[in-house]
């Protein structure tokens, strides 16, 4: 019977799929798509100062080290034999930004966060330069200047970590974002490990000129940067090197694409107009734009949707980034307590099945597109003594939606051709509830794949498919039917307008909260320039928080 099924299985490949929340490991069958085995492990986020989000470089390489053995005990458990895995792919959270000792192999500080803000007055300096009438760096590269990007966490690491400079001065130094790191430490680290990144990731660091698919003089120079601590940049399918360790030593690594790339291509998005919607740490709405750059008039930013192969076509997307949408889930559960797991979120709204009047517009990082305005925090307003934690859970999960709402529009009026549904992925759409109100919000359908790891699924295709792989075909006629579920709108387009400009009447109360930028510093007198409305809702929040915790209705 084992050796039947071994026999049916025929060649498989894995994929490592870093998020900022967690790592995870997943083997798929090449033939059929079908998910067999998967092991995750949650990672860390540390918190230094106020705006400052850190990882561990080290911790993440381990829990990928970790899921891999995990993953491949599971399989043995099923009689799966993983000498049939014949590739791995890799997908990660972009932007995220380390720098290491090439010699040591050591990190020389923690990986800086995409969401970090701590770059605020680094981006205000650096805007100063840009001349009015030629924002070269947004046409080269498809970015407004943010502290999202890599570039500027870079400058801030070589202007304020004395290791990293001293590192620079003696030729020790690399950089990369998280799947250069993987890829480096994987395929041997200090013993000929691989410095390499993909051109989806490469485009996320504002060092990229997305036309010509290279690294840009003028913008390293711009930003500081000196370019031989840069990665070779690769495309997102061909084979970078082989495991240097563990279960799969010798395996190929041979698919590299930022996570939200990665899920463009699991959704099998390859037709220009296609979109998807990624529901995990953060929102992001990507739509295929082809071969063609198009450039946003709504707050979008261009990038690169994938090259899958060194000598295929690369196709570019426009993007919508939201900072916070799982996030704030985990903030619900970690600094108020008022869940014990992110699960439990569905059975508090579903208690309530409204939020009351109380909305929710989590600006914890400043607000991403289509707005791009780092002085927004956080708000929960529409209180009144009648609201609880159900409808403050509700209304959590409402604020993902709109966010999502507000990109889909501004993507409406780029594209000049409104989607007619919405294909959805990513963690936080096992929700049914969050799918609904997706629906109603939207005013469109919401398509859901039955099998939604389509990040890791996009990343295994990618690996799958490189020349000197060749198990797996993204030949249109040979790619896999994925099923479907369907969440059909359930409320009126009145209301679901009403709802919504109630919600951007919150939005533009979210935004000025901060007018004194010094999160370098750490300065206290950040606090002076908050509104007194700041503390009177931060302390509402602790309030409910608080009776909740102690059980108190």
């Amino acid at each position: 019977m084992a050796a039947s099924k071994k026999a049916v299985l025929g060649p498989l490949v894995g994929a490592v799929d870093q998020g900022t929340s967690s790592t995870r490991f997943l083997v798929f069958n090449s033939k059929t798509a079908e998910l067999l085995s998967h092991h995750q492990v949650e990672i860390k986020q540390e918190f230094p100062r106020e705006g400052w989000v850190e990882q561990d470089p080290k911790e993440i390489l381990h829990s990928v080290y970790e899921c891999i053995e995990k993953t491949c005990e599971k399989l043995g458990q099923l009689n799966i034999d993983i000498s049939n895995i014949k590739a791995i792919g890799v997908s990660n959270q972009r932007e995220t930004t380390v720098v290491w000792d090439r010699i040591t192999g050591e990190p020389l500080y923690n990986a800086v966060v995409w969401l970090d803000l701590r770059t605020q007055s680094t981006v205000e300096s650096l805007s100063k330069r840009i001349p009015g009438n030629n924002n070269f760096v947004k046409s080269k590269t498809g970015l407004p200047l943010s502290t999202y990007f890599s570039a500027v966490k870079l400058r801030w690491l070589l202007d304020n970590v004395r290791k990293v400079q001293k590192a620079v001065e003696e030729k020790r130094a690399l950089f990369g974002t998280i799947d250069s790191w993987l890829i480096w430490s994987l395929t041997g680290g200090v013993n000929g490990g691989v410095h390499c990144t993909d051109v989806t990731n490469a485009s996320r660091t504002m060092l990229f000129n997305i036309h010509s698919l290279e690294w840009d003089k003028q913008l390293c120079e711009f930003f500081g940067i000196p370019m031989e601590i840069l990665p070779n940049v690769r495309s997102s399918s061909e084979i970078y090197g082989l495991m240097k360790a563990g279960a799969l030593e010798g395996v190929p690594i041979s698919g590299c694409l930022g996570d939200q790339s990665a899920a463009l291509v699991g959704q099998m998005c390859f037709q220009i107009g296609q979109a998807k919607n990624t529901y995990g740490t953060g929102c992001f709405l990507l739509c295929n734009t082809g071969h063609k750059c198009v450039f946003s008039d709504h707050g979008l930013l261009t990038t690169v949707a994938y090259k899958l192969g060194r000598d295929k076509p690369v196709y570019y997307a426009l993007e919508g980034s939201v900072a916070i949408a799982g996030a704030v889930i985990r903030w619900l559960r970690d600094n108020l307590g008022i869940i014990k797991t992110s699960e439990e979120i569905e059975k508090l709204a579903k208690e309530v099945g409204t939020s009351y009047g109380c909305y929710f517009v989590p600006a914890f990082s400043g607000l991403y597109a289509p707005y791009w305005e780092p002085s927004a925090r956080g708000i929960i307003c529409g209180l009144t003594q009648f609201t609880n934690k159900c409808h403050i859970a509700f209304a959590a999960l409402e604020a993902v939606c709109f966010q999502t709402r507000e990109i889909l529009d501004a993507m409406n009026r780029d594209c000049g051709i409104p989607l007619s549904h919405l294909q959805v992925d990513g963690g936080m759409t096992s929700n049914k509830i969050l799918m609904q109100l997706q629906a109603d919000i939207l005013y469109i359908p919401v398509v859901k794949p039955s099998m939604p790891e389509t990040t890791a699924l996009g990343a295994a295709m990618a690996a799958g498919a490189a020349e000197g792989v060749g198990v797996w075909s993204l030949e249109p006629e040979d790619l896999s039917a994925v099923t479907m579920e369907r969440f059909e709108p359930q409320i009126n387009a009145e209301e679901s307008e009403i709802r919504y400009s109630t919600w951007k009447k919150a939005v533009m109360k979210s935004m000025g909260w901060v007018t004194t930028q010094s999160p370098e510093s750490g300065d206290p007198s950040i606090f002076c320039s908050l509104p007194l409305g700041f503390f009177i809702v931060s302390s509402m929040v602790m309030l409910i928080g608080a009776r909740y915790i102690s059980g108190i209705p």
